[in-house]
C-alpha cells in the first residue's frame, strides 16, 4: 500500500479525498438546509455541459466546468423566478446544450461517459490546487461567519433584520456549492457527486444535535466516507466512485439502525 503512495498518480487522489471528504459535505449543508437540491441538479447538468464544451474543444475540462457552473448561478440568481423553476430551466437547457454539442462535434461516446464516472488518480496539479484553495476558503467561511450562517440558514428574514447581509451570503455559499460541484465531477462523476456531497449530511443529520454539531459529523463522515472507498480501492481494484457511494449507503443504513434500536430501548 506504502509503495502504491509513492506513485504520483496515487498519491495526489490521496489528498484530493482527503481534502474533499472535509470540504464537500460541508457544501452538502449549505444545500440541503437552504434548500438548494433543485440547484444542485443543474449544477450536476452544468458539469456535463461544461465536459462537452471542453471536449469538443480539446481542452482541460476543470476550467471550462467551472466558468459554465458560474453561468449557470448566475442565471439562476437574476432570472426574476423562483430557484426551483430557474434551475429547472437551466437543467434542461445545459443538458440539450451538451448532447447538441456532442453531437455535432463528433465526441466520442468513451469520451462523454467519462464525465459521469470521474476519476481522482487523473487529477493534475492545477486540479489540486483549486481544490486545496476551496478547502481553505470554505472551512474560513464557516469558521469565522458561522453565526450568520446559522441565522440564515433559521430564517432569511430574521437575518436581515439583524444587519446580516444575506444576499451577499447567500449568493457566496451558492458560488461554493457550483465551484464544489464541478471539482466533484473530477473526482467522482457527475452521477455520484451525492456520495460525497449530500450522503455524509445524511448521515450526520441521524446523530448531531445542532448546526455546529451537524458541519463538524459532516466532515468527520465525508472523510471516513472518502478514505474507506480509496484504500477499498487500492485493494480490491473497485471502482472508487461506485465504492464511495456503496459504502455511504451501508453507513447511513447503519447508523439508521442504531438510532432506531435506542429509540426502542428507551421506551
Amino acid at each position: 500500500m506504502l509503495s502504491l503512495l509513492a506513485l504520483p498518480p496515487i498519491f495526489k487522489a490521496f489528498i484530493a479525498l482527503i481534502l474533499s471528504g472535509i470540504s464537500f459535505p460541508l457544501c452538502g449543508v449549505m444545500v440541503l438546509r437552504l434548500d438548494l437540491v433543485p440547484l444542485r441538479y443543474a449544477l450536476m447538468h452544468g458539469v456535463i455541459l461544461g465536459g462537452a464544451i471542453a471536449l469538443a474543444l480539446n481542452v482541460s475540462t476543470l476550467p471550462i466546468i467551472i466558468i459554465v457552473n458560474l453561468l449557470v448561478v448566475y442565471f439562476i440568481i437574476k432570472i426574476p423566478s423562483t430557484n426551483s423553476f430557474s434551475s429547472a430551466a437551466a437543467m434542461v437547457f445545459t443538458m440539450g446544450l451538451a448532447s447538441l454539442l456532442m453531437h455535432t462535434c463528433n465526441v466520442p461516446a468513451k469520451d462523454s461517459l467519462q464525465l459521469l464516472w470521474g476519476s481522482p488518480f487523473a487529477l493534475s496539479y492545477f486540479d489540486l490546487s483549486v481544490l486545496l484553495i476551496l478547502t481553505i476558503i470554505i472551512i474560513f467561511y464557516i469558521s469565522f461567519n458561522f453565526n450568520n450562517i446559522v441565522s440564515i440558514f433559521f430564517d432569511k428574514s430574521i437575518a436581515k433584520s439583524l444587519g446580516i447581509k444575506v444576499d451577499l451570503n447567500y449568493n457566496f455559499m451558492v458560488v461554493i456549492i457550483a465551484l464544489c460541484v464541478a471539482l466533484a465531477m473530477r473526482l467522482i462523476g457527475a452521477l455520484l457527486i451525492d456520495a460525497l456531497l449530500i450522503l455524509p449530511v445524511l448521515i450526520a443529520t441521524r446523530i448531531s444535535k445542532g448546526t455546529k454539531t451537524l458541519f463538524i459529523y459532516s466532515s468527520i463522515f465525508g472523510l471516513f466516507l472518502a478514505l474507506s472507498g480509496f484504500f477499498s480501492t487500492l485493494y480490491f481494484d473497485f471502482p472508487l466512485s461506485a465504492t464511495i457511494a456503496i459504502i455511504a449507503v451501508l453507513t447511513y443504513i447503519f447508523i439508521s439502525l442504531i438510532n432506531s434500536y435506542k429509540k426502542r430501548k428507551r421506551k
